[in-house]
């Protein structure tokens, strides 16, 4: 499997499991250990990929789109499941995210 796809799971396991980190604040007995699994699983995976990753990709892209991508998905996903708040300010940050994800992929490896 090629470097970007690797990252894309990389990512999706690193914001299920700050999904689950959130979720479990809400839950009790079964439901929260099933949730702190899955949360150390999940951080686990998306680490040990994110090492794959490097062996293939720069570290200053990698990381970036990993913090970055994270960082914005958990946000949409707190909004949209767990109800926060979203001002125009929040938005717009986001979207700056997304910016400078793309912009470091634009800039190139080698930049």
């Amino acid at each position: 499997m090629g470097a970007w796809p690797l990252l894309g799971v990389a990512i999706i396991a690193e914001v299920i499991a700050t999904t689950f980190l959130r979720a479990s604040n809400d839950w009790i007995g079964a439901q929260r250990a099933m949730a702190f699994a899955i949360v150390v699983v999940g951080y686990g995976a998306s680490f040990w990929l994110l090492s794959m990753v490097l062996k293939k990709m720069e570290l200053g892209i990698s990381y970036a789109v990993w913090a970055g991508v994270g960082t914005a998905v958990t946000a949409l996903i707190g909004v949209w499941i767990f109800g926060e708040g979203i001002s125009l300010a929040k938005f717009a940050c986001i979207g700056l995210i997304i910016v400078g994800v793309v912009g470091l992929e634009l800039s190139g490896a080698n930049g």
